[in-house]
């Protein structure tokens, strides 16, 4: 392979860089990655192994002895464009751990929450998990809106965008249709899963849904109530047993009061962050299955590639490279297909963004097939319904 991907990491030598390190190969493995494709870069080795023209991202590990080093490696990576993120480590001490070339960057300061969440970003960096971060909360607004609201507002400060229904159908949009749109484009249903949850119909709908569509579900399982009657996701699905403590004042059973208190609040937090990485992976994993499996009922050879994109050599010596694309596809997944090619070296070569169209809303896929006809010739999307007669083309 002529390119790697090129994680730095610069700042102080501190234990958590193993951890992040250790974790991040894990996930690698985990998506079904090669490890071959990154590579680990320290200040010993940055003269000779970085590459200005490849992927990287940075994390700079703050020092609080105010031992600010490696500022002429940070100066050549923001000269490159790369993203460099600050790792902080107590409480307010961001501008003293932090050099000030890096405080207009957004850091994170470390806590073992925050752990699966660093990994995240380094993997969206990549593109090698999609940098949208979408999640549904689905619930019975007479038993926990208040809990749903606090997890709107809590996932929002995590960079997630969160879809809950009071606060996300703007007026005047068909209810059950945008609903269904916005699941379909999520990567994880958080269901607030109370004594009455499934005796409402649209919960137990959603729910189907979200097996249809095979998407991750963390359940919050209220206390004294077993999670049943869900079997037909049960293999996506991943209960969180909620106890009495975990609420303020071990109050739980009221909607409109009832709030969860700040560690089950970071264990959610975290426990979605790692459900979201396994659950787009397998949404992958399944959308390049039944491309390849039609592919090769029509004669086609389809390689897939160490990063899990797919490419076909065509007998006229042009290159087609595909894209599994989870949810609807945007104008970044366009942005990175185009880094993509390049990476693989390709001259003469066309994308195709493949995606799973089951209920996207009408007006986005007429939309999609429009700027296929109208824009760039090179770049286009192909929706699943579309496979079998695109394939039969060639």
């Amino acid at each position: 392979m002529n390119h790697k991907y090129q994680l730095v990491l610069l700042g102080c030598n501190t234990p958590i860089k193993d951890e992040i390190e250790s974790n991040f190969f894990e996930r690698v493995k985990n998506l079904g990655l090669s490890k071959n494709i990154i590579k680990i870069i320290e200040i010993n080795n940055f003269n000779q192994e970085y590459k200005g023209n490849q992927p990287t991202f940075a994390i700079y590990f703050g020092d609080k002895n105010d031992n600010l080093d490696h500022l002429e490696v940070i100066e050549s990576l923001i000269k490159d464009g790369t993203m460099i993120l600050p790792i902080f480590f107590n409480d307010n001490s961001f501008e003293i751990e932090i050099p000030s070339i890096l405080r207009n960057q957004n850091g994170i300061q470390y806590k073992d929450c925050e752990l699966e969440r660093i990994v995240n970003i380094i993997l969206e960096s990549f593109d090698l998990l999609r940098n949208t971060r979408k999640i549904f909360i689905s619930y019975k607004r007479s038993e926990s809106s208040s809990i749903a609201i606090q997890l709107f507002e809590a996932l929002e400060s995590h960079n997630f965008d969160v879809f809950l229904d009071t606060h996300s159908i703007q007026k005047g949009e068909p209810f059950q249709d945008e609903l269904w749109h916005r699941m379909t484009d999520c990567d994880v249903i958080i269901v607030l899963n109370t004594p009455g949850f499934l005796e409402s119909q649209w919960c137990k709908e959603e729910l189907a849904e979200a097996a249809a569509k095979q998407i991750g579900i963390v359940q919050l399982v209220w206390p004294s109530h077993e999670v049943k009657n869900i079997e037909a996701s049960s293999h996506l699905s991943f209960p969180i047993q909620l106890k009495e403590g975990d609420f303020v004042d071990n109050k739980y059973s009221d909607k409109d009061q009832s709030k969860l208190s700040p560690c089950i609040i970071d264990k959610i937090m975290s426990d979605v962050e790692s459900v979201r990485a396994r659950n787009l992976a397998a949404r992958q994993d399944n959308l390049i299955t039944e491309f390849r499996n039609i592919a090769e009922q029509n004669g086609r050879i389809i390689t897939i590639q160490p990063e899990k994109i797919l490419t076909e050599n065509c007998s006229d010596g042009t290159h087609i490279i595909y894209i599994p694309t989870i949810g609807i596809p945007q104008s970044n997944n366009c942005q990175s297909a185009e880094i993509k090619k390049e990476l693989l070296g390709y001259k003469d070569v066309s994308i195709r963004l493949i995606y799973d169209d089951l209920r996207i809303r009408d007006k986005w896929i007429k939309h999609l097939d429009w700027l296929n006809d109208s824009f760039n010739k090179d770049i286009k999307t192909l929706k699943k319904q579309d496979f079998e007669s695109w394939l039969q083309t060639k």
